[in-house]
């Protein structure tokens, strides 16, 4: 799942907590990635807990729930639902979406099956 601001993708994990930071955003689970983190007021963009005012949400099985006041309450969008980007209509896309996804995954294939590069 990539970064709901940038489209950054997530990369292999390295021991420990990871760096990227989870939200509800329209009722669906997001990814915050670490630079979205230090650059934007990113806990502003997401869904906040009706009881505490917590951005701390995790949405599961059609429901969200509070981290830390344990309110819960269904989700009123289906999973499937599309979630809209931050970006305005004339930013350009970020290095990670200018279409080069298939060129990393397959990248990230070679690595890990030891498979020397094509090309």
């Amino acid at each position: 799942m990539p970064c709901f601001r940038c489209g950054a993708r997530q990369t292999d994990p390295v021991r420990g907590a990871s760096p990227w930071k989870r939200g509800v955003r329209a009722d669906r689970q997001v990814l915050i990635c670490p630079g979205c983190q230090a650059a934007h007021d990113w806990a502003a963009d997401l869904d906040h807990c009706a009881d505490c005012g917590s951005s701390a949400l995790v949405c599961r099985l059609g429901e969200v729930e509070c981290r830390d006041c344990g309110h819960t309450r269904a989700a009123d969008r289906p999973s499937g639902g599309p979630v809209r980007s931050t970006a305005s209509p004339g930013d350009t896309l970020p290095p990670e979406r200018d279409g080069r996804l298939s060129e990393e995954v397959a990248a990230a294939l070679n690595r890990v099956l030891k498979r020397r590069p094509s090309g």
